[in-house]
């Protein structure tokens, strides 16, 4: 039987949070999708969109829940008992304001750590053995507030450190494909 991955980046939809730190889960799997020259389709109305595409002999499929951050894990616990992927094959990728910018941490489990978006996945799944790949978005300076924060834009020099860590996170996700979680992990950790 073929390996299913579902790769499934955090966000909010809508132009007017485009590009803010909140998005980087959409970012990442947008530029997955890019790189493996899939397009989005929308998924049970508005629900989210999905791309599938194939890493090696995986198949993979991308979505992105439009149903906004703190309710992500409706979209994705729908998608998966849809196309009855298991939970150890969903990966979650989302913004983490506790890591520096540019800093990627893979895991096999663990809590929600305050990210909402997964709070919501780990109550929808009712399970926190659920891959995740946190993408860095701090830290937040001291007279920010949290919200206005994740909510803000990236600046040009920020957005370079974004980009490379982009990069690493697809990696990341291809090595899991590939090989597996640990070495992946390996990999993306250092």
């Amino acid at each position: 039987m073929e390996k299913t991955l579902l790769i499934v980046g955090l966000g909010n939809p809508g132009k007017q949070y485009e590009n803010t730190r909140h998005n980087a889960g959409f970012m990442a799997v947008d530029k997955l999708a890019g790189e493996l020259g899939v397009n989005w389709a929308a998924w049970q109305g508005n629900k989210a969109e999905y791309a599938k595409a194939k890493i090696d002999d995986v198949n993979i499929f991308l979505l992105k829940p439009l149903t906004f951050m703190n309710l992500s894990g409706v979209a994705v616990s729908a998608f998966a008992n849809f196309f009855k992927i298991p939970k150890q094959n969903i990966l979650i990728i989302f913004d983490d304001m506790a890591l520096p910018l540019g800093k990627i941490r893979l895991r096999k489990n663990g809590s929600a750590g305050g990210q909402n978006g997964m709070k919501n996945i780990i109550e929808q799944l009712g399970t926190q053995d659920i891959m995740r790949l946190r993408i860095g978005i701090g830290p937040k300076p001291e007279f920010f507030d949290g919200r206005d924060f994740v909510l803000a834009k990236f600046s040009k020099a920020d957005k370079e450190l974004l980009d490379a860590a982009l990069a690493r996170a697809i990696t990341a996700v291809k090595d899991i494909a590939a090989t597996t979680f640990d070495i992946a992990a390996n990999h993306a950790n250092q």
